[in-house]
Formats: structure tokens, C-alpha cells, sequence
């Protein structure tokens, strides 16, 4: 570098920190950049100057609008016209920027464009900053403006610009992290990056215009956003369609929201008539109310099944077990839907479920699940990646999901117990006195509290959920629970027991509404949130013996034999009448015909069941079951009797049972 820039540099230092009255040129001092409509100062001047004088331009902001390079796009195009290189670094952060701006500066010859992604980075990224080189010297300006309007124009913005030497030891921090930022694997291309963040950017776009339509506008659904998976799958989705294919697959590890993906794709792609289905009431219900935050009030949504029948509804959530049953599945002609979702698709080779994908015929059959390998991949017509034909939309697993951070992070501490009583006392039909007394004494009680005051929790309170092995244990920690003073807010605690007693009376749905709302703290009148649930397996809505519903034509023999093999892959041998159960649940009756049966092949698979246990007469009172198959259990603990195995297993180290 010459001698007289070398004294203007001086020169501009001198004016710009020490002296403000020292003499020298503007264009080599450092100097506040503001917008100041008074003095008719803007930002995007000095923006503009440093542009049209530079020989390399380098910029990273945090947000682009069109507002804000709009001014900018004839100096932009002059730089193109001159062959003046440009880097710019942008950031999906709060996904601000906006598509139609990004896209008209990929669309400058000279100009690269890349965009960090914060959320794979897990990293904030909120950098404004403009570097100009002009042959040796640098002319940096950083402060708070982005690349917006207001930030460039308008706003109340500082920044400030420092000239440097290219030898400068400001200048060389500045350009190497920015250069860092720009070579790393975070900083994607335009080609990669583009399409989805517009996918995702529209997404969000339509989801606020329909929080704010509303009459009392939610800030839940406002703040309803698509996650990286969620936008990956509608834009891999959307090019399924394309090529003309009508099945397609969701691999997603739970927990990472394959339910509100599926609900921004049915209103994203435009699909007009959508049936849901479900293997659990509850889980129809729960789904509704998620595609309920994400639609607004022109899609009609409703229940089919039980006590529900919202048959003429433009998007209907049911279990595949009531779509099955032909007074339901021929409501509909077979083109009534244009998407059909399968949730848990990997039961999507049992029965009831090719029964109804048979006879449909929608333009989409969509499903979805965490887990689609089992066992029987290899066995033509069980291979789900075949019964979607191999067209994966979007496959994340639980550990990608963990290192990308979309999942909730915790901490897992195994305590151990008081030991007081051994297993096989505890799992006993009857306990002595005493040895339930131990099981649900002060000392026990103490110990629970102590542990979880010491290891903490997140949040402002606990929120927890107890599970026991037995319907009584429940109850009586409950009760000792509630008359024990919670050390950290001075108040009893408060919880309550759910187990299958309690689902006789009602469903958990409104329990827990009662419970939420009518106990009111005596000292402020205000209402008192539930600390602990104490469940016995509550959270599987109950069990029940294995069978079905009686297809056209069959005997209730054939009918079981039929269910079985179908559910559980076991061939059975269908011996006496047990007894015939009438029951009367709230939205229907059902006459149960109950048989002793016994496993003449198979290793009970479950397809499409959550969970199966072995039970002796003994161990019945350790599950909570439903109510119409609890209304049966006496009958059969007074008649079994130990019978001859007909083949070994792993259940077969005592003389099974007839069950």
C-alpha cells in the first residue's frame, strides 16, 4: 500500500477518535451510521455508495425483504452489469426473510447467495453486517440494520463503519468469521436450501392469516409453526403427486409431529375430503383437535364411531375397527375421499385394515408410522414399504430426531426403591395386612417425595405421573399423597388414582376436567392443578380378551379363529362356550360370546394390540380391564382347570392354564 492511503487512514483515525476537528478525507474515517429522516440521513445511502465504489462485496443479515433490496436492485444490477463480485449470507431464523427476495438476488449473475441454518446449527445467528473491499482497504459497516426497509431507512438503527488496511487486525477478525460462517456445512446453497424454506415460509404465512381471522385470535395457533421434518415431507409429498403416484409413506420417530405434518400437508396440497383413521378412540379425538388448530372454519371436521356419526363431514377422524364394520364403511361410495391416512401403518397388512384400503379408492393413501420393519417384511402383501409401493415421503428416525434437537430434551435418573417387599409378594392376589401396609407405608410415601424434590424438575411445578402394579396401590398412595404437605408449596398434595374402576363410571377424559376444575385451594379460592395421576395401566384404555366382530356368514367359532389368526398370527382350537355377555356401554350394547380356547400354532404376534400379558386365575385383579370383559372374569376363575400343554414354549415352565 502506498504512503499518502497510509496517511489518509491516519488521518481518518485522527478525525474519527481522537480529534474531531483534525482535517481529513470523509472517505477514510470511521464514522455512526444512523437513519435520521430530519437530516436526511439513511442507511441504505452509505449502503449504496460503498456498493457502487467496491471491487468485492460481502454481506451477512439475519433478514432479507424485498422492501429492502427494492432500493438496491439498480445499484445491483449496474454491479452485475460490471462483473462486481457479491457474497450474501442470510438465516432461516425465524423464518423472516422472504422467498421473492431471495430468489431476485440468486437471480444476479454476480451475486451468491447462502443460508445458514440456525436450527440444525442450534445456534442463534443474528449478524448485520456489510464489508466492501476496495483494492488494500476494507470498509466495514456492523451495527443493528438488516436488510429490511425499515432497517435501512426508517427505523432507529447504529451501525458503525470502520476503514481498515487489509493487514488491520479488525478488518482480518471481521472477514474470517465471516468467511467461517460462509464455508460452513450450516451454510447451505440456494439449490439446497430454497424450496423448502419457501414450502415452510407459506406454511407459517397461511397458519398466522388463520389464528388472526379469528374472532378471539389464538397466540397457540399464531406461533404453529412446521418443523424441518414437516416441511421436508409436504415438499417430498408434493413431488409423490407429481409423478402421479397415489400411495406414500411417513417414517417419523414419535415425537417429532407426524400428525400436525400430515394436517399442513392435507391444507397445504389442497385435498378437499380426508378420512383419518386411528387404532384408539382417544387418539381420533386427540387428532381432530390438532387439525383443528391448523385449518381455519371453512373445512368441517367430525367423529365417526363411538356414539359419533359426522358421516357428511369434509375431514373425518375414526378407528379402523369402525370403518371396518360394513354399517359404517358403506356410508361412503369408494371415491368419497381424496386422502386417506393410515396412522400406525405398519398394522396396514392386518385384515381390518386391507379390508378398508379394498375398498376405498382416494387419491392418496397416506401412512404413517415410527416403526415400519417387522418381522414379517419378507411374506408377500405384509411388506408395508410394498403396500405403499416404496415411495418413502420423508424418513427421519429417533436417532436423527435427537441430533437435530427436535425432540424434548430430558434427563433419566433410575432410583431405587425402598425395598421392602419381593416380587412375587407384591404380585400376590392378597396381600397380608401387613405386607400392604409396607407396600403403601409413610416410609415409601417419604422416600417418593424426597427423590423427586432432590433431582428437580423443569418448569414451575411437577407434573407427574405414577405408575403401580396394582389398582389398590393406586388408590391408597393417592389417599397418602393427599394428606401429605408438598414440602415446596406449603400445600397438600394434590392427585388422584385412574384405573379400570374408574373407567367404569366414566371415561379419563372427563375425570381429569372434573378434577382440574372443582377443587378449589380454601386459603386464595383459586383452583389447585393436579400434582401426580397414579395409573395401573390406565394409559391403554383397558384390556380385553382377544376376538372381533362376526363377519356375514360365520359362526362365532370361525369368527374367533378368523380374529385371532388374524391379530396375533396364532392358530387356535375353539373348545366350550364359557358364557354370553350383554353390556351396555354409553353409546352402544354389546353381546360378547365368550369360548375356552387353546394355542395349537404360533408365537402371538401382535399386529394390531400394543401390549399381551399370560394370566392365571390369580393374577387377573393386576390389570385394569374393560368393563364388559371384567363382568366375566369370576366365571372363568371358578371353571379353569390345569390342562395338558399342546405344544412348548417359552410360557411352559408351569402347567398352563385354559384361558
Amino acid at each position: 500500500m502506498n504512503k499518502q492511503k497510509i496517511a489518509e487512514l491516519r488521518a481518518g483515525l485522527e478525525t474519527g477518535f481522537i480529534n474531531s476537528g483534525y482535517n481529513s478525507s470523509l472517505a477514510y474515517q470511521p464514522q455512526f451510521l444512523s437513519n435520521n429522516h430530519k437530516e436526511g440521513k439513511k442507511v441504505l445511502s452509505s449502503i449504496e455508495d460503498e456498493l457502487m465504489s467496491c471491487d468485492k462485496f460481502q454481506i451477512s443479515v439475519a433478514f432479507i425483504t424485498m422492501g429492502g433490496i427494492t432500493p438496491l436492485l439498480q445499484t445491483l444490477k449496474e454491479l452485475e452489469k460490471n462483473g462486481i463480485p457479491g457474497e450474501i449470507l442470510t438465516t432461516n431464523y425465524l423464518n423472516f426473510s422472504e422467498p421473492k427476495a431471495l430468489e431476485k438476488l440468486h437471480g444476479l449473475s454476480n451475486i451468491t447467495l447462502k443460508m445458514y441454518d440456525v436450527e440444525k446449527a442450534a445456534e442463534g445467528f443474528h449478524t448485520k453486517g456489510y464489508i466492501f473491499k476496495k483494492e488494500e482497504i476494507y470498509r466495514i459497516i456492523i451495527g443493528s440494520s438488516n436488510m429490511t426497509s425499515a432497517a435501512l431507512t426508517s427505523n432507529r438503527e447504529w451501525n458503525t463503519k470502520v476503514v481498515s488496511t487489509e493487514q488491520g487486525e479488525v478488518a482480518k477478525q471481521i472477514v474470517e468469521e465471516y468467511n467461517e460462517l460462509w464455508n460452513s456445512r450450516y451454510a447451505l446453497s440456494f439449490d439446497n436450501f430454497y424450496e423448502e424454506y419457501k414450502e415452510r415460509y407459506q406454511i407459517i404465512k397461511r397458519q398466522r392469516e388463520i389464528a388472526k381471522s379469528e374472532e378471539t385470535p389464538s397466540i397457540e395457533k399464531y406461533r404453529l409453526k412446521p418443523n424441518a421434518m414437516q416441511v421436508g415431507f409436504i415438499t417430498n409429498l408434493r413431488k409423490i403427486l407429481e409423478k402421479g403416484e397415489d400411495r406414500a409413506l411417513l417414517i417419523s420417530a414419535t415425537g417429532t409431529g407426524k400428525t400436525y405434518a400430515s394436517a399442513f400437508a392435507m391444507r397445504e396440497l389442497g385435498f378437499k375430503r380426508v378420512l383419518f383413521l386411528v387404532h384408539r378412540g382417544q387418539l381420533a379425538r386427540q387428532t381432530k383437535k390438532s387439525y383443528e388448530k391448523i385449518f381455519d372454519k371453512s373445512v368441517s371436521m367430525g367423529l365417526v364411531g363411538a356414539g359419533h356419526s359426522d358421516y357428511d363431514r369434509d375431514y373425518i377422524f375414526a378407528t379402523v375397527q369402525t370403518l371396518n364394520r360394513d354399517e359404517h364403511l358403506q356410508k361412503y361410495e369408494p371415491d368419497a375421499f381424496d386422502c386417506i391416512i393410515l396412522d400406525e401403518a405398519h398394522h396396514s397388512s392386518a385384515n381390518t385394515y386391507q379390508k378398508v384400503m379394498n375398498y376405498f379408492t382416494p387419491k392418496l393413501w397416506l401412512g404413517m408410522t415410527a416403526t415400519p420393519d417387522k418381522r414379517d417384511d419378507d411374506i408377500e402383501e405384509k411388506n408395508i414399504y410394498q403396500i405403499f409401493n416404496y415411495q418413502i415421503a420423508y424418513e427421519i428416525r429417533l436417532q436423527q430426531a435427537m441430533e437435530e434437537n427436535m425432540l424434548c430434551p430430558f434427563h433419566y435418573f433410575g432410583i431405587t426403591d425402598v425395598s421392602l417387599l419381593g416380587d412375587k409378594e407384591i404380585k400376590s392376589k392378597k396381600l397380608t395386612e401387613s405386607s400392604f401396609n409396607q407396600l403403601v407405608g409413610d416410609e415409601r410415601v417419604k422416600h417418593i417425595i424426597e427423590q423427586a424434590n432432590y433431582f428437580g424438575h423443569s418448569g414451575d411445578r411437577v407434573k407427574g405421573l405414577i405408575f403401580c402394579s396394582r389398582i389398590d396401590e393406586s388408590v391408597e398412595l393417592s389417599n397418602k399423597f393427599n394428606q401429605t404437605i408438598n414440602p415446596e408449596t406449603g400445600r397438600f398434595f394434590r392427585t388422584i388414582a385412574l384405573n379400570g374402576d374408574a373407567t367404569n363410571k366414566t371415561n379419563a377424559d372427563q375425570i381429569f376436567d372434573t378434577e382440574r376444575t372443582e377443587k378449589m385451594d380454601k386459603a386464595d379460592g383459586k383452583v389447585q392443578p393436579l400434582d401426580y395421576i397414579f395409573s395401573v395401566e390406565i394409559l391403554n384404555e383397558g384390556w380385553e380378551f382377544p376376538g372381533g366382530k362376526i363377519e356375514s356368514g360365520e359362526t362365532p367359532q370361525q369368527e374367533l379363529k378368523r380374529e385371532i389368526m388374524e391379530e396375533l398370527d396364532t392358530e387356535i382350537a375353539v373348545g366350550e362356550l364359557i358364557d354370553t355377555i350383554e353390556y351396555d356401554y354409553p353409546n352402544f350394547h354389546l353381546s360378547m360370546d365368550c369360548f375356552w380356547c387353546e394355542v395349537v400354532s404360533g408365537d402371538l404376534v401382535l399386529k394390531e394390540a400394543e401390549a399381551a400379558r399370560w394370566l392365571t386365575k390369580g393374577d387377573f385383579d393386576l390389570v385394569p380391564w374393560l368393563p364388559a370383559d371384567q363382568t366375566i372374569l369370576d366365571v372363568i376363575r371358578s371353571s379353569m382347570q390345569p390342562v395338558k400343554p399342546l405344544h412348548t414354549s417359552e410360557y411352559d415352565n408351569e402347567p398352563l392354564q385354559r384361558c
